[in-house]
């Protein structure tokens, strides 16, 4: 769980959730550019570090509008995985939703609660690997043709709920950590509280987007 925490942490620091296809392919057949035209002029670290000028996916590639058109290709298909990803996600959610109550109310002198503790635990892993694949789906995909407007938007209310979701991801692994390794029982409420808020904020996330 540490080591999931710790990962978890660099992903916090970088990260910002992109949900949406863009569509922009059209413009971009027709485009004679310069680079400093066809990249946008703010990229994630991890987006300028992959698809910038001398970005390591860019394989000496001479950057030429037909080179960005393959990279919306590569974007559409990574940000459907970020969000099929995001599905799972959710779905592990709602299984920790179920399990974690009943776990928290087992005595552990109870026969079940060993398999209730495995349960949970194996959820747990689950969650956070799914998590981490559609944060990275999102981290690096390829960026947009262009920066997005700064008003308030569906993506950028999405952008902010992630925050707190991946906060919250980090606040409950920590907590898990602490209460596993010392059997720190004074701390399940905390670590309840903080599974709670990143179930809302993340299924509100979702919900968000869909209403783009």
């Amino acid at each position: 769980m540490k080591k999931i925490a710790l990962f978890l942490v660099s992903i916090i620091l970088f990260t910002s959730i992109h949900a949406q296809t863009d569509s922009l392919l059209n413009s971009l057949q027709s485009s004679t550019s310069t680079q400093q035209d066809i990249l946008p002029k703010k990229m994630l670290f991890t987006q300028r570090w992959a698809w910038g000028e001398h970005g390591f996916l860019r394989s000496n590639k001479t950057f030429t509008p037909e080179v960005r058109l393959d990279d919306m290709k590569i974007r559409r298909k990574m940000l459907i995985a970020h969000q099929i990803g995001g599905i799972l996600t959710l779905g592990g959610f709602v299984g920790q939703a179920i399990v974690g109550p009943k776990l928290y109310n087992t005595p552990k002198t109870d026969p079940n609660y060993r398999n209730l503790k495995d349960t949970h635990d194996l959820l747990a892993v689950t969650v956070n690997t799914t998590y981490s694949f559609t944060a990275l789906m999102a981290l690096f995909a390829p960026p947009p043709m262009v920066n997005r407007d700064k008003g308030l938007s569906a993506i950028r209310l999405h952008k902010w709920l992630a925050v707190v979701h991946l906060a919250g991801m980090l606040a409950t692994n920590i907590l898990a950590a602490q209460i596993d390794g010392n059997q720190n029982s004074n701390l399940l409420p905390y670590h309840r509280a903080a599974a709670y808020t990143t179930f809302a904020s993340y299924a509100a996330a979702m919900i968000v987007i869909k209403m783009k």
